[in-house]
């Protein structure tokens, strides 16, 4: 008798009896040994990932056919087919392959012969699923366990949860932090701005005991705030007003479902409402423009189909995006890792993957005609669209010159009746190399300002339950994609190994089985029907009893207060995440945000009030702080507040905030800030040839909004933003990472921005003081949040002097640098000609920022003055 065999693999397990009992049968040993070494060690060459030799082994029919060397099994007659004699060594092909180390053992061969005499049966039936997960790995998917408080006084429930993790570490909290401190720290929080001094010397000056509540609840109610907190579900949604991949066409409506974010977290919307509408909006609400707008979260990932496209290939890259993208963001799940196979780690099969998946193999792309609303900004749609139609005139006038040429060549040859008619296609044969491509130039960038030009047009970016023709969104590429009926007929099939070439099953829509399992909420029927799919994994995702929803987004909210969730990574709650140092506050958290509706606001008003948040960065205790040191190095139980370095959106809008050139204005398409110009010149190849020269927005008002309404570009990043740690948009972004690298320095230091703006700031400085003094007050007022000390006035002053007196001796050219031209050299992708070719590029009518040469020594004395504090610390960092 021989011994039993375990194997295991991705969190399922199949234990086998002994393969040579005398009283078992073929199917017996199938399913107990034959079928678990196919799976372990012959599959994966052989039907699961490839079929090499055109052998698959899985399933009996398709063994007995064999592949190019014959039948690997003949059923009675073990020495026939291939399989017995690869497995006994019995010639040059040995499996698996390798020498005598990998040979199967001799009892597991005799079991295979054994089987092939017994008419090598195949058994269909599948296996039991074991949950042999750890308990620790489990604890997402469990039902949110109520907590009893234990007596605390006036403590908030925050702080007893946090002093109980202090009081086991023996570690004392620090203090409370300083009005100053305290309202830069939450302001930037809030809004992402600093403070006004105004702002802050009513603060610090009002002795009311609830003077800190009122500030928060006015961050709270300033239209700041959405902008500050949409950015932050705009990086975990991945927007982007382009669509990347080859061409990086921009997206024309994208920009809504910015504004809906920002409208959203403004008016404070129940979060498992905002879930809904992102998920499902068009099928729940389809009276809501709010609604249809929102579905533009399942657009958010860069995608792109194109004439050359194979669309089953594009199809899937959306369908795989999707699935992993609505398990990230509203599971906190890395659905993706089981595309090709069960999950290494947590409890999710392939198979609920592709049943995930299924729920959106009738979702279409759609452009549906929705009105512009009252809270939508339209200012500024008539320049723009000016903009694009001067830009399309322009190429189109430089299109007929290039024409010109092979027009008389044709005329020459054929007559001038069939010259006149001849389309662009035709004249290009009478076209010299440089001259084609320069026409295929002009026909690019002309689409590319066709489709800008629809961001003006009342539509929505959205998606529908099935085609509708007439709001099919995929531009030229749309002949070759798919059609009403392939929406109607759609199937979601497992892909083996993640690979079209490899369908398996069909599956039907479903959602993750340990949620079921693990707490109170049962799987929901999701019917196969086109429409109502999306609406019940929408439900499912948004009910209150679903485990994961609530603590992914409390956990969120958390981290963007403390700059480390309690769970340390947002979007992966599984067994690779870091665990919950605080697991009893998050649950707390979790239940206490369903009390409230959902709302998110008050979430806020829990962390904020609470005396963890409004601690010192640091203990005036050298014993704590050795303590701190010894035994919470990375201050997880937040005896202190963790200072931070601002975002990069932080930092541009805080520059132009404190210079005066922030403008007001909000919502809207995005516009084009003002970047270096090697950047913006740099040539942007595109498919086939060249996108538009990059050109910021010729006035003032437009290049200096906050940096999320700025046009964000897959294939140009602000190179601030990006030097900043600013996020991927190809990618989910859990959290901002906080580098330090030369760049930063050199970005601050040295950019135009960073000089127009302190030499703006100085004219301010000038306007709104009325000695230096004054001035270097109001400067450290406006960049600190408070006023200088005697030694730092003092300083400054020497450092004034010896400036002015620097460029008084070095007056700079009252004259403008012009642009010059954008000529780039190209390479032709047909023939691998070289040539270069002047840009085509709109000339505007630019509203400059100050320049130096317009300035006299003392202002430009004062900008030096303002590039200092914008590269300091302390306005860089929040205490």
């Amino acid at each position: 008798m021989f011994k039993t065999y375990s194997l295991h693999w991705f969190g399922w397990i199949i234990l086998g009896a002994s393969p040579c009992m005398a009283d078992s049968s073929g199917l017996e040993l199938f399913e107990q040994t034959i079928q678990p070494v196919l799976k372990q060690q012959c599959l994966g060459c052989h039907g699961e990932v490839n079929t090499f030799s055109k052998l698959d082994l899985r399933t009996r029919d398709a063994a007995l056919q064999g592949g190019q060397r014959g039948p690997a099994i003949v059923p009675g007659n073990p020495g026939s087919g291939t399989l017995l004699n690869v497995l006994e060594h019995n010639g040059d092909i040995r499996m698996p392959p390798g020498e005598e180390e990998t040979r199967l053992a001799p009892e597991i061969i005799k079991a295979f012969r054994d089987w092939v005499v017994a008419g090598a049966p195949y058994s269909e039936l599948e296996k039991e699923r074991v949950w042999d997960f750890a308990e620790e790995d489990l604890w997402p998917f469990q039902t949110v366990a109520e907590q009893t408080l234990s007596g605390q006084g006036k403590n908030s429930p925050v702080d007893t949860f946090i002093q109980t993790k202090l009081d086991e570490l023996g570690l004392k909290p620090a203090p409370r932090a300083g009005r100053r401190t305290l309202l830069r720290r939450l302001t930037y929080n809030l809004t992402g701005l600093p403070p006004t001094p105004e702002e802050m010397a009513e603060f610090v000056d009002d002795p009311s005991q609830d003077a800190y509540a009122r500030a928060v609840e006015r961050l709270l109610g300033s239209p700041q705030y959405g902008e500050r907190w949409g950015r932050h579900w705009l990086d975990v949604a991945r927007y982007a007003d382009t669509a990347g991949y080859s061409n990086d066409f921009e997206r024309p409506s994208a920009w809504r479902y910015r504004d809906y974010v920002i409208r959203s977290f403004n008016n404070d919307k129940p979060y498992d409402k905002f879930i809904l509408e992102q998920v499902a909006g068009d099928e729940i609400f389809p009276e809501n423009p709010d609604a249809l707008l929102a579905t533009g979260f399942l657009r958010t990932g860069p995608w792109e189909h194109t004439g050359m496209s194979v669309a089953a290939v594009t199809r899937q890259q959306y369908l795989d995006d999707v699935t992993h993208h609505i398990g990230q963001t509203f599971l906190g799940m890395t659905l993706g890792c089981a595309r090709c196979h069960d999950h290494k780690f947590d409890p999710i099969s392939t198979e609920e993957y592709y049943s995930m998946q299924a729920v959106f193999a009738t979702t279409a792309f759609a452009r549906q005609p929705l009105e512009f609303q009252a809270n939508e900004s339209r200012a500024g749609f008539e320049e723009g669209r000016q903009y694009f139609q001067e830009m399309t005139r322009q190429i189109d006038e430089l299109r007929e010159e290039l024409l010109a040429p092979a027009r008389v060549r044709l005329a020459a040859e054929k007559g001038q009746e069939e010259a006149d008619k001849a389309s662009s296609n035709i004249l290009q044969r009478y076209m010299d190399q440089e001259q084609a491509e320069t026409l295929k130039l002009f026909r690019k960038q002309r689409l590319f300002h066709e489709v800008s030009q629809q961001r003006y047009e009342p539509v929505s970016m959205t998606v529908s339950s099935g085609l509708q023709m007439e709001w099919n969104d995929l531009w030229a590429g749309a002949s070759s994609y798919l059609k009403e009926k392939d929406y109607e007929t759609a199937e979601t099939r497992i892909l083996v190994g993640g690979d079209l070439q490899s369908p398996d099953k069909t599956v039907s829509p479903g959602v993750l089985e340990a949620v079921a399992r693990y707490s109170t909420l049962p799987a929901p029927v999701i019917p196969q029907t086109v429409k109502g799919r999306r609406s019940a994994l929408a439900r499912w995702i948004a009910d209150p009893r679903n485990p994961l929803t609530a603590r992914v987004m409390v956990n969120r909210i958390w981290q963007f207060h403390f700059g480390r969730g309690l769970a340390g990574n947002s979007n992966n709650f599984g067994k690779m995440g870091a665990k919950p140092t605080h697991p009893e506050l998050l649950d707390w958290l979790a239940g206490y945000f369903i009390q409230q509706d959902w709302s998110i606001k008050e979430i806020h008003r829990l962390i904020l009030l609470s005396e963890t948040y409004q601690r010192s960065g640091a203990h005036p205790n050298p014993e704590q702080t050795r303590k701190q040191q010894q035994f919470d190095p990375d201050n997880l139980y937040l005896a202190r507040f963790t200072p931070r370095r601002l975002e990069a959106e932080e930092l541009r809008d805080s520059i132009l905030a404190v210079s005066g050139a922030l403008s007001p204005s909000r919502g809207g398409p995005g516009t084009h800030p003002q970047i270096n110009k090697q950047a913006a010149r740099q040539p942007r190849h595109v498919m086939g040839t060249l996108k538009p020269v990059y050109q910021p927005a010729p006035k003032r008002s437009d290049r200096n909004r906050r940096s999320v309404y700025s046009f964000l570009e897959r294939s140009l990043l602000d190179p601030m933003i990006e030097v900043f740690n600013g996020p991927n948009p190809d990618l989910s972004c859990e959290m901002r990472e906080s580098s330090t690298v030369p760049t930063q320095a050199f970005t601050l230091m040295n950019s135009e921005l960073s000089h127009e703006m302190a030499l703006t700031m100085a004219l301010r400085l000038e306007n709104e003081s009325e000695s230096l003094e004054d001035g270097i007050q109001r400067a450290f007022q406006l960049a600190y949040g408070r006023n200088p000390t005697a030694k730092e006035t003092e300083i400054v002053k020497e450092h004034q002097q010896a400036q002015q007196s620097h460029h008084e001796n070095h007056p700079v050219d009252s004259s403008r640098e012009e642009p010059e031209p954008v000529i780039t050299e190209l390479t032709s992708e047909l023939t691998g000609v070289r040539f270069r070719i002047l840009q085509p590029q709109v000339t505007l009518d630019y509203e400059h920022n100050p320049y130096p040469g317009e300035a006299g020594a003392s202002t430009r004395a004062l900008a030096d003055l303002a590039l200092v504090l914008f590269n300091s610390n302390e306005f860089a960092y929040v205490y």
